[in-house]
């Protein structure tokens, strides 16, 4: 099998275009027509975990971070970016980053995830993405209706939230006047024409417009169809950054350390004390002093992340338990995430986790 097909499957989970500006998720490194043999997955991409792949016969590494952020000038081994990159490329290994575009899904994303773990129910985005949806419009006649309303829903249009096939419909008057050349299928050439027509609305990812349409152009009817695309304000409920849910139960703060502690693994947690049970918790995995904020409008009483800088610990305000358990330490099941998504998609070449604790901070 092919990368690329390996490619098309995570990028239908979770689309580059979900990426923030400052990412770099993509192929890095290799050409789409690689024939794969194995596959590593890891949280960083490194020279140990490219000489873990050669080990395993793995020449494909699906890293959550990207070992390049920014333009290389130059490969001479300078740095540690440098000397991963030029071994991966001396092995014909590809290297493939899936970083906030897997942070932004709320489906098989980093920080569902972590709220599986955590037991976390009615979990829904923190902050849902703008400029992120479209919508289409499209006029049939009433006979095609079901038939394209069937096609454009198995094409991925109409999802909104926890609901699919949704669209909206009404009835009027389309009118035509065909060309000089007469065409059987519409009518006489040159006569005006009023046909009782019907106008669908559905909701489309705009990541999803081009196969949406190419959906619509193959089962209607008409010789020259007619459809519009809308931009829409609408914010995203399925793609954004951070979860919010709530736990079964409300527990005291000392419990809920300990269940975040067993559940997430944890030798110390850097935590704001709140005086107040704790049952709605949001979370960030990563970096996630951004989303203080929209923690506190969200009433939770306690929100998990990493890479808090001290001011900021301030923003609790005695209002919210702010849990900073670390980088590697809050994104470190991604790594089972996406070994059981790829396990469960592929059978026919080998998907091993890598076995290398890449995580640069010890504690003593």
């Amino acid at each position: 099998m092919q990368l690329k097909s390996v490619l098309d499957f995570l990028e239908s989970l979770a689309p580059l275009e979900y990426q923030e500006s400052y990412d770099n998720s993509g192929l890095l490194v290799g050409e789409k027509s690689l024939d794969i043999t194995g596959v590593l997955v890891s949280l960083d991409c490194t020279e140990a975990i490219v000489s873990e792949a050669i080990s395993k016969k793995c020449n494909l590494i699906i890293a959550h971070h990207p070992i390049i952020f920014e333009g290389i000038k130059r490969f001479n081994n300078a740095n540690y970016i440098q000397r991963t990159v030029q071994l991966a490329i001396k092995n014909d290994i590809a290297i493939y980053a899936i970083h906030t575009n897997l942070d932004n899904v709320y489906s098989n994303g980093v920080n569902s995830k972590i709220a599986d773990r955590l037991g976390l129910k009615n979990t829904h985005v923190l902050r849902p993405k703008l400029n992120t949806l479209l919508k289409l419009a499209t006029y049939c006649p009433p006979q095609n209706q079901e038939a394209i309303m069937e096609a454009l829903f198995t094409a991925g249009a109409g999802h909104i939230g926890d609901y699919s096939n949704c669209s909206f419909s009404s009835v009027g008057m389309g009118t035509y006047k065909p060309g000089e050349v007469s065409n059987p299928t519409i009518g006489s050439a040159g006569k005006q024409s009023n046909e009782k027509e019907v106008k669908i609305e559905v909701i489309v990812p705009f990541n999803m417009q081009s196969h949406v349409t190419d959906k619509l152009l193959s089962v209607h009817p008409y010789e020259e169809v007619a459809y519009d695309w809308y931009p829409i304000l609408n914010k995203n409920q399925s793609v954004g950054a951070g979860i919010v849910g709530d736990l079964p139960s409300p527990i005291n703060d000392t419990a809920f350390l300990n269940l975040l502690k067993k559940e997430m693994n944890l030798a110390v947690i850097k935590y704001t004390p709140v005086t107040k049970m704790i049952q709605r918790v949001s979370i960030c995995g990563g970096s996630g002093q951004f989303l203080i904020e929209d923690t506190k409008r969200s009433k939770s009483d306690a929100y998990i992340t990493s890479d808090i800088k001290y001011h900021d610990f301030f923003d609790a305000d005695n209002q919210l338990m702010i849990c900073d358990i670390g980088h590697y330490e809050s994104e470190k099941y991604t790594i089972d995430l996406l070994y059981d998504i790829l396990s469960e998609k592929f059978s026919t070449f080998a998907i091993l986790k890598t076995r290398i604790d890449t995580n640069p901070v010890k504690y003593f």
